[in-house]
C-alpha cells in the first residue's frame, strides 16, 4: 500500500463502451501530482473516475501488477469448495490445497490493490471542498468505494491497517499498525450510511443508493445485526427499481440490466480497460492448465439444485473432458448455449464483473429474517426465497426455509461470483464444510486458513512492526 502516494490522473475512463454514459472520457494527462491539482468540480470528477479505474484493476496482459478484483476469485472461490486449479501448479495451487504462503504474489497484489483503491477514495474525500453541485454525490461514491475495499480486506485478512485519510509515506504508524476488525467495520458502516444518504439509483457501473444499501445489508449480516440488514434489503426491494430477469443467461450477457445493482465495467479489445480473468478460467487461449475450474462438489450441487441455472454455470472442458469450466462471463462465446463472443481476443474480454445483484438481495433478505436461526416459516422470507427458485424453473412451493437450504441456494444461484467462501464463514460452517472437503481431496485445510497471511513484503517494509496472522 505504500507505493502509491502521488496520483496519476491518467484517468482512463472505465469502460468507454462497457459503461455507457456512466463515465466521462477526459483526455489523459501524464504524471500530474495530486498536490494542488484539484481546484474545481470537473477536476475532482477525474479523481472519482480514477477510483473506479482502481476497482477495475489492470489486465495481466499489460505490465502493471495491480489487478484488484481481477484476482479476487482466488480468495473467494478457490479457497472454498467451489473451484480449483487444473494442474495443481504454481502459486495458484496454494489456494486450492490450503498451503498459501506469506510470499504468495497473488496475495500481495490483492492486498496492495485494495489499499491503492483506499488511497484513491481518500484522495477524493480530502478534496471535496472544491466540489459544488456534486459534492454530496462524490462523497457518497468515494465512501462506497472505500467501504468496498475495506470490507474485502477485513474479511480476507482480519485486523488490517486503517487509513482514512491521505497520509505521507513516512507516516509508518498508520500504515503498519493493524487495527481491530471492529474499528474497520465501524468505518465501513459509517461510509455506507453516508453513501445511502447521498446517492440515488442512476447508475450500474458507479456507486448508487441501492448498491450501498445492499452492501450495508451484507456488512450487517456479517456483524449479526439482522434487523438492520433486513431494513436495507427491504429498502432495495421496496424501491421497485430492480427485478429478476426471466432468463438467467441474460444476467451475465445483457449488461447493466434491471437485476444489476453494481458492476465493475470493462471494455472489449482494449488492453487498458479489459479483463483477462475470464480467459484464465476457460483455457480460452488453448492451454491445458488453468485456474478457477469447477470442483466435483460444485458440479454435484448445481446438478441437483441448479435448475435452469446449471447450463449457464458450468460446462465440460473440450480439451480435457474430466474438467469443468465456469460459463458465467465466458469471453469467447458458446454456440450451443447461444452466447456470442464478447471480444475478438478472449484475453481482452469486456464482460462486466457483477458485485451486487437483486437475487443476492432477495437471499440476504431471507437470511436477515432467519437471524442466524436454523429455519423459518416467515411468509416474507419464503416469498423472497421462492422468487429466486421460480426464476430457475424450480417452482415447487416450500413450506419453510432451513439454514442449509439457504446456503445451498446461495451456492447455486451465485456460483463463481465470489460469494462462496464468505458465505461459509458468515453462516458459521466454514470449518466443518472445508475440513470435510479438504479431507476428501487430500488437502490440508485448518482453521487458520480462514484468514490469508499479511504479505511478507509488507511486513518487511514495516521492519517487523506489522504482525502476521496465526498459522503463517
Amino acid at each position: 500500500m505504500n507505493k502509491i502516494y502521488i496520483i496519476s490522473i491518467l484517468v482512463i475512463a472505465l469502460a468507454f463502451g462497457s459503461c455507457g454514459e456512466d463515465f466521462l472520457s477526459p483526455s489523459p494527462t501524464a504524471a500530474i501530482s495530486e498536490a494542488g491539482y484539484y481546484e474545481n468540480e470537473d477536476q475532482l470528477q477525474t479523481g472519482v473516475i480514477n477510483m473506479y479505474d482502481g476497482l477495475q484493476g489492470d489486465n495481466s496482459v499489460g505490465t502493471n501488477d495491480n489487478r484488484a478484483v481481477q484476482i479476487e476469485f482466488y480468495m473467494a472461490e478457490m479457497l472454498s469448495d467451489n473451484t480449483k486449479t487444473k494442474s495443481s501448479e504454481g502459486e495458484a495451487s496454494q489456494f486450492e490445497d490450503y498451503t498459501v504462503e506469506s510470499t504468495n504474489g497473488i496475495v500481495t497484489d490483492y492486498y496492495r490493490s485494495m489499499y491503492d483503491i483506499v488511497f484513491r477514495a481518500n484522495t477524493v474525500i480530502e478534496n471535496l471542498d472544491v466540489a459544488d453541485t456534486k459534492r454530496a454525490q462524490f462523497e457518497g461514491e468515494a465512501k462506497f468505494v472505500r467501504a468496498y475495499a475495506y470490507f474485502n480486506l477485513v474479511r480476507i485478512f482480519g485486523d488490517v491497517p486503517l487509513i482514512d485519510r491521505v497520509i505521507d509515506p513516512l507516516e509508518t504508524d498508520e500504515q503498519f499498525t493493524r487495527v481491530a476488525t471492529s474499528a474497520i467495520y465501524d468505518l465501513i458502516v459509517s461510509d455506507l450510511t453516508t453513501a445511502v444518504a447521498n446517492l440515488d439509483n442512476g447508475s450500474k457501473n458507479r456507486a448508487s443508493k441501492a448498491a450501498a444499501q445492499a452492501m450495508l445489508a451484507k456488512v450487517q449480516l456479517t456483524l449479526g445485526n439482522y434487523s438492520e440488514a433486513r431494513a436495507m434489503c427491504e429498502a432495495v426491494v421496496g424501491s421497485g427499481e430492480f427485478s429478476l430477469l426471466s432468463n438467467f443467461k441474460d444476467v451475465f450477457f445483457n449488461e447493466r440490466n434491471e437485476e444489476i445493482l453494481f458492476a465493475i465495467g470493462y471494455t472489449s479489445d482494449d488492453q487498458l480497460d479489459s479483463q483477462n480473468f475470464s480467459a484464465e478460467w476457460l483455457n480460452a487461449v488453448g492451454r491445458t492448465t488453468g485456474v478457477n475450474y469447477v470442483t466435483d462438489e460444485a458440479v454435484a450441487a448445481l446438478d441437483a439444485l441448479g435448475g435452469d441455472r446449471t447450463e449457464f454455470s458450468y460446462r465440460q472442458d473440450a480439451l480435457q473432458t474430466e474438467f469443468n469450466q465456469v460459463v458465467k462471463y465466458i469471453p469467447n462465446g458458446d454456440d450451443d448455449l447461444g452466447i456470442e463472443p464478447v471480444s475478438s481476443n478472449p484475453t481482452l474480454a469486456g464482460n462486466d464483473w457483477i458485485v451486487l445483484r437483486y437475487a443476492d438481495v432477495l437471499l440476504m433478505h431471507v437470511e436477515s429474517i432467519m437471524a442466524g436461526g436454523a429455519n423459518t416459516v416467515d411468509g416474507a422470507a419464503i416469498a423472497s426465497f421462492q422468487a429466486v427458485r421460480d426464476r430457475a424453473g424450480i417452482t415447487t412451493p416450500v413450506a419453510e426455509v432451513t439454514k442449509q437450504m439457504l446456503l445451498d441456494e446461495r451456492r447455486v444461484e451465485l456460483a463463481f461470483e465470489n460469494h462462496r467462501f464468505f458465505d461459509l464463514k458468515r453462516f458459521g460452517v466454514a470449518i466443518d464444510v472445508l475440513t470435510e472437503y479438504s479431507n476428501n481431496n487430500g488437502y490440508s485445510f485448518s482453521g487458520t486458513d480462514l484468514l490469508l497471511p499479511i504479505p511478507q513484503r509488507e511486513i518487511n517494509l514495516s521492519k517487523g512492526e506489522l504482525s502476521q496472522n496465526p498459522g503463517y
